[in-house]
């Protein structure tokens, strides 16, 4: 064992990891060696009272290094700890030691500069038994699945996701947890890893190592034992899809920080490695979907309890505290914000500063811009005075012109030049620094505000303060592209900052402004608010790229209703995820304006389930649930949809009692993925009370045996008028299929039903019998990816030959072959065969099969469109086919042959049917490898004066750049074509 381990650390570090019962074991097994091995006796008085640090000290006093280390590693053995012996004896050389301690000096250092907690004594930086038991179970073996290695940590900014990562690291270098897993934790934070151009994983460890050299090697020896700690990945906006060329796995090899990351995270370097990735939720979905099985953690913040105790430190007096506590607890949005560790403190900063002042809580606290208007205005108005000074206003300017170009270039640190060019001389960065507005980053030597939403408030404020064209950094734009990108949604790191714009719009923040900037604001901004909301109604395109509820989220703020019934007159669709409660209240209140309303999608995911311990869904939600559902009654709502949700029996009560009303004008529902703790029966008799309902969709929602004979017990009655019915995935069976059958049997107003995605097998003999009915009624019928087997085909094609009405059949995804086809198509052949339409998609079909398709393209005039994409047709099929479809008999009309294996070999043949066909106007062509010849020869036919194709399926960015400029030559040549892909 090194000299310089022992000496530097000594024994006391191994033996403060003893509990103490282990402790006194561990001396009294001392005095055991030393008799059974012959060595010098150390007094037993002085080993009985000694700490641990004095233990440590005796033994270096009367042995030997080597002595002592051995007689130390014997009684660990006797004690069950040889965790401490493993883990001395990797650490023999001193590194993983010294490295730890580094770290513990260097993050207590850093969190004790730049953390910022008002309330400091509410935190503690050693980790509580519930985070100890947070951490060790990220790293758990999974039952199911193969265990992972990367943990992604989500949430929102300002959750708490850095002071996790370091409460975790400090864990780590205490000892605390991960003692046996992991060597080695390094802390990487984006932001500063984003100012290097390349690097390698070597240079970024030896920036966190405490001396040189750098025992790179040893390091690096065990991936499996090392853990790094990403943090802040949302700031590098770095797609991971890279070349596999472009990613490598040595260590030592420099490359650009998005190529470096890209091969950590994806496992290309040190596999073996773990990983936690901290990320915005924003961020986190797209980021999930790249990375191979990662386990997703979301952090939440503070509990109720921890929101409550932490508003009460803040108040010296206790009953100002409850009562601070008791008004934030009524304001969902206030308690919701309060979930932020930072923005709990802004919240009770500012109702402490509003009480101190006499101030009516409730104009404060009106809407969230209101609470930010108080609270930064406050910070700048000096105590007992009625107005800032000008120093202070001046100062404020400044800060709101650095938040705006912060916004719009993508930037949350500053430096010293950025605060000189808004404005802000070195002179004003301790009075700024004064109010924990803006806070410095020594680690970086920069500034930042203390959170993003700080920012985008002091942004929003400079809008109404100065025009764009006086901002000395050309990247700030005007209020009308802000407002557009706000609402698209185009920069995902703007949270609120066009809320807070109509926010500041109203009147009494309007009043706030005047008293604290003494002049009348500009007045202009909200001229262009106006003209930008005309343009989203006027505009159907725009319409579809607003995010609606971010959209509602502004209307929300203004809190002007004559304002808000303006705008939401023109919105006729809306499509809303409601994730949590406020999304319930700003929903709720804007829809309620809606007076215009056709079409309606809701997913309200588990906001209204109730809780796990059974405790009702609270009354506010149901209040904000039945204003909701109330523009089913106050608009002209044809379509609804309600799905991904989960809905506690009371949610469903609202929501049927508004369905099952004679005067719903509703037409069409959408009742998708959903989850009812009810029972069923109620939500099946809104068919029977609300006869406007003509189509029923219930997708992907899980249906009973009882749940499918209720249905069907409803769809024959008399007042039931559905004439659409939708079942895909719902966990149908073979059983059900003979209730199913009875209502096509003797329903007089089914006409259309998809039964696909569900293993019917063997039931659809049943469904084919009712079908030959002379009574059945129905059109429409699709079957795909059903399970069906060979027994199927001889009942199908029965159907086929006996029934008049139906005109359409879809199969894909069965088990056809070209034997099954064969039966069919004896049936589709016959002249008086009334199937209008047939999709065959992946079905197994070779070449052979397309004997039998061409003969029912030259025999059956009835059928116009046939769609065969994703069978294994090959040109020698596609041959067969233009020989029928080139037949004057031949009345197809479009035609799928997506990724059928076709190559430029029958594009003559295709070529020749553009000329000849008098009515295929549609051939889709997707996936499959024609090349420029191939393309050039459908094109030359295309010019051609009799072809009537106008729509043509390929995907231009398949081609060479010469096959993508004769495409893009012929669109313009011919106006008429339409060149469509599935992008």
């Amino acid at each position: 064992m090194a000299s310089s381990f022992f000496s530097d650390f000594g024994l006391m570090w191994y033996l403060e990891e003893l509990k103490k019962k282990e402790f006194v074991k561990f001396k009294e097994l001392l005095k055991e060696e030393t008799v059974q091995h012959g060595l010098k006796q150390i007094p037993w008085t002085e080993v009985k009272k000694a700490s641990r640090e004095e233990l440590a000290n005796l033994l270096m006093k009367h042995y030997e290094e080597k002595q002592a280390w051995d007689v130390t590693f014997r009684i660990f053995h006797k004690i069950n700890r040889k965790d401490l012996c493993d883990r001395a004896t990797r650490e023999s050389a001193g590194h993983t030691t010294l490295y730890q301690t580094h770290v513990k000096k260097k993050y207590r250092d850093l969190c004790s500069r730049e953390f910022f907690t008002v309330a400091h004594d509410f935190f503690d930086q050693k980790i509580t038994e519930e985070e100890h038991d947070y951490f060790e179970q990220l790293f758990t073996i999974k039952t199911i699945k193969k265990q992972s290695r990367t943990v992604i940590l989500k949430g929102v900014q300002g959750i708490g996701k850095t002071t996790m990562l370091m409460k975790l690291l400090l864990a780590w270098s205490t000892g605390s947890i991960y003692q046996n897993r992991f060597s080695y934790v390094f802390y990487f934070c984006c932001r500063e890893v984003k100012q290097l151009v390349s690097t390698s994983l070597a240079d970024l460890i030896s920036r966190e190592w405490p001396t040189s050299p750098v025992p790179t090697a040893e390091i690096l020896s065990e991936p499996q034992k090392l853990l790094f700690l990403i943090d802040s990945f949302e700031v590098l906006s770095c797609d991971l899809t890279q070349a596999e060329s472009e990613l490598g796995s040595d260590c030592m090899e420099e490359r650009p920080v998005r190529v470096l990351l890209s091969s950590l995270l994806w496992k290309k370097m040190l596999p073996d490695s773990s990983l936690i990735v901290a990320v915005t939720s924003e961020n986190a979905g797209s980021l999930e979907e790249q990375l191979e099985n990662p386990e997703v953690k979301k952090l939440v913040g503070f509990s109720e309890s921890n929101r409550k105790l932490y508003v009460r430190c803040m108040f010296p007096d206790r009953s100002q505290g409850m009562a601070a506590f008791s008004f934030v607890r009524e304001k969902e949005q206030l308690f919701t914000m309060c979930q932020i560790p930072l923005l709990c403190w802004v919240v009770g900063t500012c109702l402490k500063q509003e009480m101190e002042r006499g101030k009516d809580l409730a104009d404060t606290c009106r809407c969230t811009t209101s609470l930010y208007t108080s609270f930064i205005f406050n910070l700048f108005t000096p105590k007992g005075a009625s107005c800032p000074t000008k120093e202070s206003q001046n100062q404020l300017k400044g800060l709101c012109s650095l938040a705006a170009e912060g916004m719009w270039t993508g930037t949350q640190m500053f430096n010293k030049e950025d605060l000189k060019r808004n404005g802000i001389l070195d002179s004003d960065i301790p009075a700024l620094l004064d109010t924990k507005v803006l806070r410095r980053r020594e680690s970086e030597n920069c500034y930042v505000f203390l959170h993003i939403s700080i920012q985008e408030f002091c942004a929003a404020l400079f809008y109404l303060l100065r025009s764009h064209l006086d901002h000395p950094h050309k990247a700030v734009e005007n209020t009308t592209l802000l407002l557009f990108t706000f609402l698209k949604r185009e920069k995902e790191h703007w949270l609120f900052l066009g809320c807070f714009i109509f926010g500041l719009l109203h009147k009494q923040e309007q009043e706030k402004m005047d008293i604290f900037f003494g002049f009348q604001m500009c007045q202009e901004i909200k001229q262009q608010l106006f003209q930008c909301l005309d343009a989203i109604g006027e505009s159907r395109d725009l319409q579809q790229e607003i995010d609606q509820l971010t959209l509602f989220y502004c209307l929300h703020e203004i809190q002007d209703e004559a304002f808000v019934q303006q705008v939401m007159a023109y919105q006729r669709e809306i499509k809303l995820v409601i994730k949590d409660n406020v999304d319930l209240i700003v929903s709720a209140y804007c829809l309620k304006f809606c007076t215009t309303l056709r079409k309606l999608s809701l997913s309200v995911e588990d906001v209204l389930q109730g809780n796990e311990k059974q405790r009702p869904v609270p009354a506010f939600k149901l209040n904000c649930w039945h204003q909701i559902c109330s523009v089913l009654l106050t608009n002209n709502v044809q379509v609804l949809q309600v799905k991904d949700s989960k809905l506690d029996e009371s949610a469903f009560i609202i929501l049927y009692n508004q369905l099952k009303q004679p005067k719903c004008p509703l037409r069409s529902l959408k009742v998708n993925n959903i989850t009812f703790f009810c029972e069923s029966q109620l939500f099946f008799e809104v068919f029977l009370s609300n006869t406007n309902l003509k189509r029923l969709n219930l997708n992907h929602t899980t249906l009973s045996r009882e749940d499918v004979q209720l249905l069907c017990d409803v769809l024959l009655h008399p007042e039931c008028n559905i004439e659409k019915l939708l079942l895909t995935n719902c966990n149908l069976s073979s059983e059900d299929c003979e209730v199913l059958a009875s209502v096509l049997l003797s329903s007089s107003k089914l006409k259309h039903l998809n039964v696909s995605c569900n293993n019917l097998g063997k039931g659809v003999p049943s469904l084919c019998s009712a079908l030959c009915h002379p009574d059945c009624v129905t059109e429409l019928l699709i079957l795909a990816n059903c399970h069906l087997s060979e027994t199927c085909w001889v009942s199908l094609s029965d159907t086929l030959l006996k029934n008049k009405t139906l005109s359409h059949l879809d199969i894909s995804a069965n088990d056809l072959k070209d034997e099954g086809l064969k039966i069919l198509c004896e049936a589709l052949r016959q002249p008086d065969s009334g199937i209008q339409s047939m999709r065959l998609q992946q079905c197994l079909i070779t070449a052979k099969g397309c004997e039998d398709l061409a003969l029912v393209l030259t025999g059956n005039q009835n059928l116009k469109s046939l769609q065969i994409s994703n069978n294994k047709l090959e040109d020698v099929g596609v041959k067969l086919l233009c020989e029928a479809l080139a037949h004057p008999n031949c009345r197809l009309e479009s035609i799928g042959l997506e990724e059928c294996e076709l190559t430029s070999a029958c594009c003559k043949d295709l070529a020749s049917v553009f000329t000849v066909s008098k009515t295929l106007w549609g051939i889709n062509l997707l996936e499959n490898d024609l090349g420029y010849s191939g393309v050039s020869m459908l094109c030359e036919a295309l010019k051609h004066p009799n072809c009537p194709v106008y729509v043509l399926g390929l995907r231009k960015s398949d081609f060479d750049e010469e096959t993508q400029a004769l495409l893009e030559a012929m669109e313009e040549r011919i106006p008429y074509l339409t060149i469509l892909s599935n992008d």
